[in-house]
């Protein structure tokens, strides 16, 4: 690699998706012949602590045994596998238990600091590490930490000036973390700038006062993420700013595969390369790319393939063929059929440039929100502009046979096939039922009842025992709940909206409330909660 030390890969374990060891090691395997030497398990609580018996409780979390297994294969590969945990905020699914609810939780999911049992528990956490990871590095996590202090050590301890207290938490942290042979700790960059005036990722270099910098403590290194840029001088600045808080620094993009059920190879590649030359011009020879699972851990993680193996090439200096004759070398995939993974998101066409404003705030989660608009309330609806359907089913008919073709992958094009397919159907339901509606065609509203609104079951039916086959071939069981859940109920709404447009067609009832209330414009909105999309009410 041309003048990087790290390169490498974050996977989400904590958003209900927890990969199995069969998965990651075919993974590992393939990032490895990538060139990446670095992997890091964001694990918030999806591993075993000792004297800890409900931290992960129910959640898939790793055994200590499993994750020795994998950190010695890592290895075996040349890949470091670095600990990456949470030491202050994204604990949420802790507060579930009275074991940590009301003893270590200030406000929202950050914990309590200057509480003895918070610092129980980061001592059982690192002596545990100690004995399951042979790197003596660890990622703390420490991001998003927005209101710490404003909860219930505001109550005890009244107002405290917050960069004190990170820094007063930090040290304590990397002091419990060298204890137990964590060498060299690493943590996000992002309070630092939050917790003062300011914009994160912005474009002016920023400094801070030398209380600030000299109380960051010796091997702690920083980490700038940004998943979003196009400006080369945003990173530039930020690059150059994180470096006023540490002499070391990395720098975090993201292989987009979060609050979606494909990922956005197209749109990583795109802000990685600006990234990566604006780290290459500023000298940050550690980098790292997320495969974040937010809302539900939808999207596999090898469908980012594309997207890793492009930052490699940027890395390597690599040309185009040479990527994608390597692509093919590894995956037995070639690299343009791969990234067709990213089709179900595309629904105003494959061409539609990732600048456009159809991905104005980031990358759009299409597939997802269309999938679970709800027919009558149509929130999503509201502000879509496609008015054709049909090109799903192009989509849909593609990757069956990419699929079809396909060995290790196949079921990757099967579930994004079966995706389209159903989405074909479903993307334009709400407009058409509200049209009808509208319009008092009782007898349309009968044949789409009968025809659409079954074939859409149909289909999703079919996207379900896909989507099954695949969370099984690369997850632990655990947290495939949720989406029996989430799939199963909308099938259920999907009936009872059928059934109820019958009754009205019928004459058995006079009016369908949903339908009776006009929609209001959402513009730009942009939602990735599975609980925003299908309704407006307490979920």
């Amino acid at each position: 690699m041309k003048n990087f030390e790290k390169l490498g890969v974050m996977i989400d374990c904590s958003r209900n998706a927890v990969p199995n060891k069969e998965g990651l090691k075919r993974f590992l395997d393939s990032i490895a012949k990538m060139g990446y030497n670095a992997v890091m398990l964001y694990t918030e609580d999806t591993y075993e602590v000792e004297n800890e018996p409900y931290f992960g409780y129910r959640r898939g979390r790793y055994s200590r045994e499993e994750l020795r297994e994998i950190d010695s294969y890592a290895a075996s590969l040349g890949i470091e596998l670095i600990p990456f945990i949470q030491t202050l905020a994204h604990l949420n699914q802790l507060t579930r238990w009275r074991a940590y609810r009301h003893k270590i939780f200030d406000i929202d999911d950050i914990l309590l600091i200057d509480e003895p049992r918070t610092y129980e528990l980061l001592e059982n956490i690192f002596s545990t590490l100690s004995k399951t990871f042979s790197s003596h590095r660890v990622h703390l996590g420490m991001d998003e930490a927005h209101r710490v202090g404003l909860g219930k050590y505001l109550d005890i301890h009244g107002y405290t000036d917050r960069y004190s207290l990170l820094m007063k938490h930090l040290n304590r942290v990397c002091e419990i973390a060298k204890k137990y042979g964590f060498t060299s700790t690493m943590m996000a960059n992002d309070l630092f700038f939050n917790l003062s005036p300011g914009v994160f990722c912005s474009d002016e270099v920023r400094d801070f006062p030398p209380e600030i910098r000299n109380a960051v403590p010796e091997g702690c290194e920083m980490v700038h993420w940004d998943y979003f840029g196009t400006d080369p001088a945003r990173y530039d600045a930020m690059l150059i700013s994180t470096g006023k808080l540490s002499r070391h620094i990395w720098f975090s993009g993201g292989a987009w595969t979060w609050n979606t059920f494909s990922p956005h190879n197209r749109y990583s590649i795109k802000r990685n390369a600006i990234a990566l030359e604006s780290c290459i011009r500023n000298g940050v020879t550690k980098v790292f790319f997320t495969l974040w699972g937010d809302n539900g851990g939808e999207c596999a993680y090898e469908a980012a393939l594309p997207a890793l193996m492009h930052a490699a090439s940027v890395v390597r200096g690599l040309s185009e063929k040479e990527m994608t004759d390597e692509f093919l070398k590894i995956t037995g995939e070639r690299f343009e059929d791969f990234i067709d993974l990213d089709l179900p998101n595309y629904i105003f066409g494959e061409n539609v440039p990732v600048e456009s404003p159809y991905f104005q705030h980031s990358a759009c989660n299409y597939c997802k929100t269309h999938l679970y608009d709800d027919p009558f309330m149509g929130t999503m609806s509201a502000a879509l502009r496609a008015e054709d359907d049909a090109l799903l089913s192009v989509y849909a008919f593609r990757l069956h046979t990419l699929a079809e073709k396909s060995g290790r992958y196949g079921i990757l094009y099967e579930t994004a096939a079966c995706l389209c397919g159903v989405l074909s159907k479903k993307l334009l339901l709400a407009k058409k039922t509200r049209a009808l509606y509208e319009a008092g065609d009782k007898e349309g509203l009968r044949l789409l009842a009968e025809n659409d609104y079954t074939e859409t079951v149909r289909l999703l039916e079919d996207f379900y025992k896909a989507f099954r086959r695949q969370w099984y071939a690369v997850n632990k069981t655990f947290g495939f709940e949720v989406q029996d859940a989430r799939l199963g109920g909308l099938k259920c709404r999907l009936l009872n909206c059928k059934e109820q447009l019958l009754n009205y067609a019928d004459g058995k009832i006079t009016e369908i409330a949903e339908l009776e209330e006009p929609l209001l414009p959402l513009k730009d909105t942009y939602i990735t909660s599975w609980a925003e999309m299908i309704s407006s009410n307490l979920i």
